[in-house]
């Protein structure tokens, strides 16, 4: 249940930040976009984020057109690198098994990037 409420905030605070920030606003433009999720390996909890500089759209589940997708093993392991969501957590996380990235790794970066600016 925290999972699942930790991605909703997540979703709100994305949309924020949008209005809000414009540095996070330039970032995104200079992306022209960036359609991601996070979700449980299992896809019990799962959320997708479709960012584009007119708008964020959120919803559950993860669909297959996504551009990057963090997949976590299990609710505890997502909660544990989420809430200190350094590149260090997220590497330790793919050597240990516990975190698997789909997608390009440039993406990554990219949302870390404008992470920063929440």
């Amino acid at each position: 249940m925290k999972l699942r409420l930790m991605l909703w905030l997540l979703g709100l605070l994305l949309k924020r930040a949008l209005r809000r920030k414009p540095r996070f606003r330039e970032l995104l433009t200079d992306m022209r976009g960036l359609d991601w999720g996070i979700g449980t390996e299992d896809l019990s909890i799962a959320r997708h984020y479709r960012m584009t500089p007119r708008g964020i759209r959120t919803g559950a589940g993860l669909p297959v057109d996504l551009d990057l997708e963090l997949r976590f093993e299990d609710e505890a392991t997502a909660l544990r690198v989420l809430k200190k969501p350094t590149q260090q957590a997220f590497l330790d996380g793919m050597m240990a098994g516990t975190v698997r990235l789909v997608g390009d790794s440039g993406d990554l970066q990219r949302l870390q990037r404008l992470l920063k600016h929440l």
